[in-house]
């Protein structure tokens, strides 16, 4: 069993590193004071072929596991730019893994390259206000009308809208009472934005005003039959694919958060000086910082391991679901620690980490709460009856 990265890997990590140092502390301050989608960085990671890291060679992606990427989204947040980086390019990871497992040859080549090209941006348009996680309870409804569907509803929580061509969305074409099962007759798409029928409302937020998350109000959105993914009635089943993808990177990021948070706290703590000496030389201020250094260490373990047994095929349901858990802990541990590290200055704007907390809360509450996470737990892997 060897933990050290190999020699692509670390290549990948510092080669991410370098393009990471072109947008400093002040570049995601201004971000996070000011807003606007960070698309120069968007566009440096598209122009040396970063944005496709788990696709198909034959699309124009990398080609490499999701080992790989998340040591890439793990990179990006450590750099400074937190969730406000990592979240720009975060759907290109996981989002379009259905397309990539599912999709036509046809449709491969139509959505996947301009995405990886960065000549795309595409959104991710399942959560809905009266459905949270009950997928199968969406309402947003799909209507045949010959050689097209016909989209009306409502979307929440949508990343990447106000700036998005594209979009994934998932809406139900048969009605839940017409069906044995609750998981079938929701269909998949991928298809236009098309802001005529799509209003997009932003919702101001606490943190990450960087990238957009927004209320969707579909009218009468007009989908070709081109661009249903897959067989309809089986959406529901074709976004589980996606589902273990997207809790290893959300919990890599929240690690290198946590990293960002902890580097700077420790080196705060070398320098502030107070009664002649070190504040880091109490172990009122050690003994907190190493805690977190340990969580990080560990879930970041499980992040590897969530990461490898997919890249290997297996299943990794349990340990992708505990990796997010864990990594969202350590790094809201590891954030708050920073904060109380630097005393005063900690709430201050310009020292970053308080910026680094409102961004943790982020994989604390998405994409699945830490209680369904528990329940997911005891359930598939203890063996306990399903409490909800």
């Amino acid at each position: 069993m060897n933990f050290d990265l190999n020699e692509d890997q670390l290549s990948i990590q510092s080669s991410i590193e370098k393009i990471c140092e072109k947008f400093d502390d002040d570049y995601w301050l201004e971000r996070d004071r000011n807003g606007g989608f960070p698309h120069d960085f968007y566009r440096t990671l598209a122009e040396n072929g970063w944005l496709g890291i788990a696709m198909s060679p034959d699309y124009g992606g990398a080609g490499l596991g999701m080992t790989e990427a998340a040591l890439m989204m793990r990179t990006i947040s450590a750099s400074g730019a937190g969730l406000s980086g990592a979240s720009a390019v975060h759907i290109n990871i996981f989002g379009l893994n259905p397309v990539q497992v599912f999709g036509t040859d046809e449709q491969k080549q139509r959505f996947l390259s301009p995405l990886i090209k960065g000549e795309d941006k595409a959104c991710f348009a399942v959560t809905e206000p009266d459905a949270g996680l009950d997928t199968t309870h969406l309402k947003t409804q799909a209507v045949r009308d010959g050689d097209h569907y016909v989209i009306t509803g409502r979307k929440i929580w949508i990343s990447t809208a106000q700036v998005a061509n594209k979009m994934l969305i998932i809406a139900r074409t048969t009605p839940l009472d017409q069906l044995a099962k609750p998981t079938d007759g929701l269909s998949l798409f991928y298809t236009d934005l098309d802001r005529s029928r799509v209003e997009v409302r932003e919702i101001e937020k606490m943190g990450r005003k960087a990238v957009d998350s927004n209320m969707l109000f579909i009218d009468g959105l007009r989908v070709p039959k081109a661009d249903l993914i897959g067989v309809e009635g089986r959406g529901f089943q074709y976004l589980l694919h996606g589902l273990n993808p997207e809790r290893i990177l959300i919990a890599a990021e929240a690690i290198g958060l946590g990293q960002a948070a902890l580097r700077r706290a420790t080196q705060y703590a070398k320098e502030r000086i107070v009664f002649g000496r070190p504040i880091g030389q109490n172990q009122a201020i050690q003994h907190p910082l190493a805690q977190a250094w340990m969580q990080l260490e560990a879930a970041n373990l499980m992040v590897l391991k969530a990461a490898t047994l997919y890249d290997a095929g297996k299943a990794c349901g349990a340990e992708a679901n505990s990796a997010k858990y864990l990594a969202a802990e350590a790094a809201f541990q590891s954030c708050q620690t920073a904060i109380a590290t630097l005393g005063g200055m900690g709430y201050a704007k310009e020292y970053h980490v308080e910026r680094y907390l409102r961004e943790c809360m982020i994989p604390r509450l998405a994409p699945v709460s830490p209680q369904m996470i528990m329940c997911f737990i005891a359930e598939k892997v203890l063996g306990l009856p399903k409490s909800y």
